[in-house]
């Protein structure tokens, strides 16, 4: 077996991670797919194949093979766990999903609707991770292409939705029900986070599900960060500008998953 290291210098985030994946996934020679975002390095364990190093560099993230070693290779994955977590996951970002965008449409907020939309793009990522076991990649870009067409959708209205409230008259969002589901929500990513740290997998979908995670509790104390500003400054604004952002974080990652489907 041989095992072929390259620098991606482009790759920075999940999205980069994917595309890659779903480049190379049809070379039946691939046994393995090992990344390190933060130090932009992608090992690959495979058998004789002159496609690999073509493929990579048709995708324009300046990839480069730095090293090249015979190895004794055997798969130490557990697929089954892995499945179980992501299936963990993917429900709690869904059944979050209604949670949230039922209570943003009760308080009139637009981080938490924002926050809902994010928990479902989630969703479809790792939705799409499960569909990735034994599918046809034309079947998984379709899927992609749906699902970041509805992101793209649902980003681009909720925008719309934001600049109405900035210039209208609307009353400032009750500020104990978004900092309460998002305190909620921001446990249930912290829990996921766990589950998933606990697996110590080092397989890219895993790892990129992680840093999904975190994202996710990062924009959860946005959320409540803004229903407090909204509660001591009596204001909409604070709740309009992290709608915004979120809105934002959605819009950008339905285009890559666009990207990814072509």
């Amino acid at each position: 077996m041989i095992k072929s290291t390259y620098t991606i210098s482009k790759m920075d985030c999940p999205s980069e991670e994917r595309l890659i994946r779903m480049k190379l996934e049809s070379i039946s020679a691939i046994q393995d797919l090992q990344f390190n975002i933060p130090e932009r390095k992608l090992i690959v364990v495979h058998t004789e194949s002159s496609e690999i190093e073509s493929r990579l560099k048709s995708l324009g993230l300046g990839s480069e093979l730095k090293e090249q070693s015979q190895i004794d290779w055997q798969s130490a994955a557990s697929s089954d766990v892995q499945t179980k977590l992501l299936w963990i996951v993917l429900l709690i970002n869904f059944g979050f999903f209604f949670i949230e965008i039922i209570a943003g449409l009760i308080s009139g907020s637009m981080g938490l609707l924002a926050d809902s939309l994010d928990m479902l793009a989630d969703a479809f990522v790792y939705g799409l991770s499960l569909w990735a076991v034994g599918s046809f990649i034309q079947r998984k870009q379709k899927v992609a292409a749906w699902s970041g067409y509805l992101q793209l959708l649902l980003a681009l209205i909720g925008l719309v939705e934001v600049v109405r409230r900035f210039f209208g008259t609307d009353a400032f969002p009750d500020y104990r029900t978004m900092i309460v589901v998002s305190v909620f929500a921001l446990f249930a990513n912290a829990v996921c986070l766990y589950l998933l740290q606990k697996s110590k997998s080092t397989e890219a979908h895993m790892k990129a599900s992680m840093i999904f995670t975190s994202n996710d509790i990062i924009i959860n104390t946005g959320v409540i960060a803004a229903g407090l500003l909204v509660l001591f400054t009596n204001s909409k604004y604070p709740d309009l500008i992290i709608g915004s952002l979120v809105f934002l974080i959605v819009l950008r990652g339905a285009k890559r998953i666009l990207k990814l489907s072509k």
